[in-house]
């Protein structure tokens, strides 16, 4: 029972401080759309970590969607092996305008992530285009495997069409 509430707690610790430091962020800028991604199953070697990932981002306004290819590398506590898994962030830009392929580029911030079976965690990054475009959390990860992260994760998004 003791184990069930660390983890509970954990996980909103991780969420607000990650939704926190991006909602700064994003203040005085547009929500323009949605990216949605999938992840790709990884193993923590404790200091650090790569993921790939495939996503698809839906503007608010009436433009086709976008597909993105990238990888998250997390320096800090990574320890274990996830199946993989799904992101979804609401993207911040300063601009309404529609720039395709603008949110390439690379992102950097906060992460925190927990699995026992199924997990939890969020990631509160900025970056892209001029470091202008902020991806603030809509959902929590869900993932599954056993895992323990936290730290500073980088993510690169590539632009495919």
């Amino acid at each position: 029972m003791k184990s069930k509430l660390s983890l509970i707690i954990a996980i909103i610790v991780a969420f607000a401080a990650t939704s926190a430091a991006t909602g700064v962020y994003a203040q005085g800028r547009t929500k323009v759309g949605t990216l949605r991604c999938n992840l790709a199953p990884t193993v923590g070697f404790i200091v650090a970590s790569r993921q790939r990932l495939s996503c698809t981002y839906t503007p608010d306004d009436p433009w086709p969607p976008e597909i993105y290819i990238g990888h998250f590398t997390t320096v800090g506590l990574d320890i274990g092996a996830i199946k993989g898994g799904r992101m979804i962030w609401a993207v911040f830009a300063p601009f309404r305008r529609h720039y395709r392929g603008a949110l390439a580029g690379t992102y950097v911030g906060a992460t925190a992530d927990v699995a026992l079976g199924g997990g939890v965690g969020a990631n509160a990054l900025i970056g892209g285009s001029h470091r202008s475009i902020a991806l603030q959390p809509l959902s929590v990860e869900a993932t599954a495997g056993v895992d323990l992260t936290a730290g500073v994760t980088r993510l690169r998004l590539h632009w495919v069409r």
